[in-house]
């Protein structure tokens, strides 16, 4: 029984392939329809998981990092006193051994910073310079002077969207005014060492940086912190990370991961795999009255040879499988174009693909100007699987109509 089931497999395969090369036109536009179909949707899909990987990534620096510890009433009252004490040394020992890329603590808080003609409300930062490459890449940011040095750096850093703002500049002195725990003013004057400039520039008026001692001073919580900040190997997959960090906090404190922080982000990160499915689906439906119409015509072609094959014998059930095989050949062919192209095409832009004639809107959806393609096996599964499955079923109404022809008229047939 398996010998002959070999042989009619072998069998429908040498006439499905012969009856695709028959009209040698008709295939190659159908293939071309495939493979610049399955080319659309990949090469789409690459620049969308780019554009949302890039999103997320300058959402997540900009919260910043992948976990962030603090008091639970901070997020909703960003409060000096709603700080929390430094950790001490056997806590730092252990967020050593946790597995993070990267660990920092931090102090965030609203502040008031002045120059010689203008005042501004900002978000005051102290920062350990030592760490903060791996925490928000800000020392990459630096458009000009230097970044801090140490904790004690008695300078600051400034967007440049602030300095032009300020009507200041490098090296020129500021005054910043905020609150300390018991809401009594604290000021003092700071020298702009740095000016940045952000993927997103909305964030150059907003976020100046200081070192992290030097604001504790300034504010009066010495050994105290607003936040403590990890950062892990991937953003998608911080599951495991966050439930080590949570068995070592007290239950004063409380963990919140990227998505828990901003809802934003995380609806975005849900939406992405959704929205691929989607459009992959609405692709290949388009293609799919061309595959259709394609089978269709090639049937009605071959009406007398298949009343004929029927008259010698075949079953409608091998007629149906060898019109199934032509569909699947076609697919896999197309596939193999389509795949091809996509990789070709999306290899080269994978360095960054720049797109700052639109920066403006790119920046109003919180990406950057310069767009890094995606392609992942995932979504190449995806797609492949999604044209494989869709076409076979839309190959089953003319395979079927095949198998329904009256072998007596199909060979009377003109």
């Amino acid at each position: 029984m398996l010998s002959v089931a070999n042989l009619h497999l072998r069998t429908l395969l040498t006439l499905s392939w012969r009856n695709l090369w028959r009209n040698h036109r008709r295939t190659g536009i159908m293939l071309g329809a495939i493979a610049i179909g399955v080319w659309a949707m990949i090469f789409m899909t690459a620049l969308m998981r780019g554009m949302v990987d890039d999103m997320l990534n300058q959402g997540i620096h900009n919260l910043p990092g992948h976990i962030q510890v603090q008091d639970p009433t901070y997020l909703d009252d960003p409060n000096v006193v709603n700080s929390i004490a430094a950790p001490g040394a056997e806590l730092r020992k252990q967020l050593d051994q946790l597995g993070a890329v990267a660990w920092a603590t931090r102090i965030k808080v609203p502040a008031v910073i002045a120059s010689e003609r203008e005042t501004r409300g900002i978000n005051l930062i102290g920062i350990e310079p030592a760490v903060e490459a791996s925490i928000s890449g800000l020392p990459a940011l630096l458009a000009s002077g230097r970044f801090l040095e140490s904790d004690q750096d008695s300078g600051i850093i400034v967007g440049a969207r602030l300095a032009e703002r300020l009507e200041t500049r490098l090296g020129k002195r500021v005054v910043i005014m905020s609150q300390d725990p018991d809401n009594n003013i604290r000021e003092r004057g700071f020298r702009i060492v740095g000016i940045y400039r952000a993927r997103l520039p909305a964030l150059e008026e907003f976020n100046v940086y200081a070192a992290r001692e030097t604001l504790q001073k300034l504010l009066r919580i010495e050994g105290r912190i607003s936040q403590l900040i990890l950062v892990g190997d991937d953003y998608r997959d911080i599951a495991p990370l966050y439930r080590r960090l949570d068995q070592l906090l007290p239950s004063t404190l409380q963990a919140r991961t990227w998505y828990q922080v901003d809802s934003y982000l995380a609806a975005m990160f849900n939406m992405m795999d959704g929205f691929v499915l989607v459009w992959v689906i609405i692709i290949f439906l388009a293609l799919s009255f061309g595959l259709v119409n394609t089978l269709v015509m090639a049937i009605f072609e071959r009406v007398r040879e298949i009343g004929l094959i029927q008259a010698l014998g075949m079953r409608p059930g091998l007629i149906v499988c060898q019109i199934l095989l032509e569909s699947l050949l076609l697919l896999l062919i197309g596939l193999g174009i389509g795949n091809g192209l996509a990789l070709i095409t999306i290899k080269p832009l994978e360095s960054g693909l720049d797109i700052s004639a639109v920066a403006e809107g790119m920046a109003m959806m919180g990406a950057s100007s310069v767009l890094y393609p995606k392609l992942t096996t995932a979504d190449l599964l995806l797609a492949n699987s999604i044209v494989i499955v869709l076409g076979i079923l839309t190959s089953i109404l003319p395979a079927w109509r095949a198998a329904r022809l009256d072998p007596v008229r199909a060979l009377n047939t003109t």
